[in-house]
C-alpha cells in the first residue's frame, strides 16, 4: 500500500537475459508453457531477440506481482498476469480473474506495465492506479 491517493501499488523488476536463455535451452516448452501464455510464446517466438522478448515479459509478470503485494501467491501464477498489446503497439497488462480480484480487494481499477530491454537484461515496472 502506499500514501499516494491514486496509486495502489507499484512493482519492478529486472530479469538476466542469459538466464532466459539457460531456462530455454534446458527446460524448452515445459519452461515456456509453465511461464507464459500462448499469445506471449506465439509473439516472443516470432522475433530474432526471442530471448530478449522473453526476458521482458517474466520481468514484467513479477513486476505485476510485487504491484499486487502477492508476488506469485494466493492464486496469482505467471501465466495469470501476462503482457497484450495495446492499438499503437504499446504493452498492456493482462490479468486472469484471481489477480483482478486482488487488484480489486486494492481498490485498483487499472494496471500500467512499461517495459526495456538491452542486450543483457530487461525491466519492467507495473503501477496499479485507483
Amino acid at each position: 500500500m502506499t500514501d499516494l491517493p491514486h496509486i495502489a501499488g507499484v512493482g519492478i523488476d529486472l530479469c538476466d537475459v542469459a538466464r532466459i536463455e539457460r531456462m530455454l535451452k534446458t527446460h524448452g516448452d515445459a519452461f515456456l508453457k509453465r511461464i507464459f501464455t500462448d499469445d506471449e510464446i506465439a509473439y516472443c517466438s516470432a522475433r530474432a531477440d526471442s530471448a530478449q522478448c522473453y526476458a521482458a515479459r517474466f520481468a514484467a509478470k513479477e513486476a505485476m506481482s510485487k504491484a499486487l503485494g502477492t508476488g506469485f501467491s494466493g492464486g496469482v501464477t505467471p501465466k495469470g498476469l501476462s503482457v497484450g498489446h495495446g492499438e499503437m503497439g504499446e504493452p498492456t497488462a493482462v490479468l486472469d480473474s484471481a489477480a483482478k480480484a486482488v487488484m480489486q480487494k486494492l481498490g485498483a481499477k487499472k494496471m500500467l506495465i512499461s517495459l526495456t530491454h538491452i542486450k543483457d537484461s530487461a525491466e519492467a515496472i507495473a503501477v496499479l492506479s485507483r
